[in-house]
């Protein structure tokens, strides 16, 4: 790699959750919702599109606006543009799937290459021309995904089983088959279960939410989506892609939980949606964290994923992401690349009334769209714990903290959470951006890093070197 990569995968200023990754050619693109900083609802930016080198996942690259909200089909308002998927139809071109804020419909857009100017296209319809979602048997229409199938047929899959579109309903997902023009639907199919209907099928406590996505890997259809847990991204398997679905377990969880025997949230957390790309024989799964007290400002994440047998093993959130190892144990990192994060009362999720008073939260100091946003940890009290996996460690023997605060007291550094200190680094009130250093008994080998904090007051941590 050119450079070392690290969580979220993408410049700190930016916000691309619902990460949809794709290898086209000799690159990988990551199409997204656009969440703006300190937004106020989800996704309200234009679409963007990232890619990299499928040799390099450290070179990422800023491809530019490629489709506008004012290009969609709106109402007298206009409206916010959610998740969005891409396939490369048979016909060569590239085709964007994507609705609108809670808008009963999908709408398409098309380019001749994977990150150019994509045009309207038209409106999802039956094959009599009437919208697909004004009929009464049609499921609610919210984060398409797309397949073109080996065989050239089209499969796009959708649905959603929040409140109120599912209440009282037996199913909120399914898998159409398009015909060639890549608008019009010539089957409908039930996929996997919602909670209403999930008893013995091997789904309970799993059960479909939202974020549909789809991947075909050595002749299986791997359906992802976020379950009705809401932080979790979960699969099911099948030898067809209309359906026989069974459970297959895990993939991520942005609050980190039910990984490595976790049962409490280690980061805060939210809905979460992604998907999973081979590249260059590896798995990755990619997905998103919240930021900034509430789930308006989402970030791009991305892990590697173990896969043996056909089975797909949890992936833990860590600070390394698409690094192929750990981070070197040298050198000065951004705070925010944290993959622990909580305060003394824990983690909880971003949409719950919380004292803010005793919470930490990811955040930038600049507005939205700065190149350098300023990224930092706020607000780190008494018990706040913030963690980063992993370092390779060969000799460090330092480490220096850039914060500011009004308090008094020390971070106490260990390779464990509750383990015992490697390093005591004693901190007090500092208006603007101060350093400040102390000896660290750095293990070596691959290892993990926490800080916990002690004492009086709120301290922002903007870097920390380790020398």
């Amino acid at each position: 790699m050119k450079k070392q990569v690290y969580n979220p995968y993408l410049p700190l200023w930016e916000y691309v959750p619902d990460g949809e990754p794709h290898v086209f050619g000799d690159r990988v693109y990551v199409y997204g919702s656009h969440d703006r900083f300190n937004g106020k609802v989800f996704c309200e930016n234009d679409y963007v599109c990232w890619s990299t080198p499928v040799e390099d996942l450290s070179d990422w690259r800023y491809e530019g606006v490629i489709y506008k909200k004012s290009q969609a089909v709106q109402g007298p308002v206009q409206m916010a543009m959610y998740a969005p998927d891409v396939t490369r139809g048979p016909d060569g071109r590239y085709y964007l799937y994507y609705c609108l804020a809670f808008v009963n419909n999908i709408q398409v857009a098309v380019c001749d290459s994977p990150a150019g100017e994509y045009k309207f296209h038209g409106i999802l319809r039956h094959p009599d021309g009437i919208p697909y979602g004004k009929k009464k048997q049609d499921k609610f229409c919210f984060d398409p995904a797309v397949l073109t199938d080996d065989d050239g047929r089209v499969w796009l899959y959708s649905g959603f089983a929040g409140q109120p579109y599912g209440r009282n309903r037996t199913n909120q997902n399914q898998c159409l088959e398009l015909e060639a023009d890549m608008l019009t639907v010539k089957s409908a199919k039930d996929l996997i279960p919602c909670p209403r209907t999930s008893g013995g099928t091997g789904f309970e406590g799993h059960e479909f939410y939202e974020a549909s996505s789809i991947r075909k890997f050595d002749g299986r259809y791997y359906f992802i989506y976020s379950s009705m847990l809401s932080h979790e991204l979960a699969y099911a398997v099948s030898d067809r892609p209309d359906g026989g679905f069974t459970y297959g377990g895990m993939l991520h969880s942005n609050g980190d939980v039910g990984v490595n025997g976790n049962d409490r949230p280690k980061c805060y957390w939210g809905n979460n949606h992604g998907s999973v790309e081979r590249i260059n024989g590896r798995y990755y799964i990619f997905g998103h964290r919240q930021t900034n007290y509430h789930e308006f400002s989402r970030q791009a994440v991305a892990e590697e994923l173990r896969f043996e047998d056909g089975r797909f093993y949890p992936a833990e959130m860590t600070s390394c992401g698409l690094n192929g190892g750990p981070l070197k144990g040298e050198g000065t990192y951004p705070a925010v690349i944290a993959s622990t994060l909580y305060g003394r009362n824990g983690a909880c999720k971003t949409t719950k009334a919380w004292d803010k008073r005793v919470h930490p939260c990811f955040t930038q100091e600049r507005p939205d769209g700065e190149t350098d946003g300023g990224n930092y940890i706020k607000n780190i009290t008494h018990g706040t714990v913030v963690g980063y996996k992993y370092f390779e460690f060969a000799g460090a023997k330092e480490l220096t903290l850039c914060l500011r605060g009004k308090g008094d007291g020390v971070f106490l550094v260990s390779h464990e959470e509750d383990g015992a200190p490697i390093a005591t680094v004693p901190v007090k009130a500092a208006d603007g951006w101060t350093e400040v250093t102390a000896p660290a008994a750095f293990a070596s080998g691959r290892q993990p890093l926490y800080y916990r904090f002690a004492g009086l007051g709120s301290f922002d941590l903007k870097s920390f070197t380790l020398k």
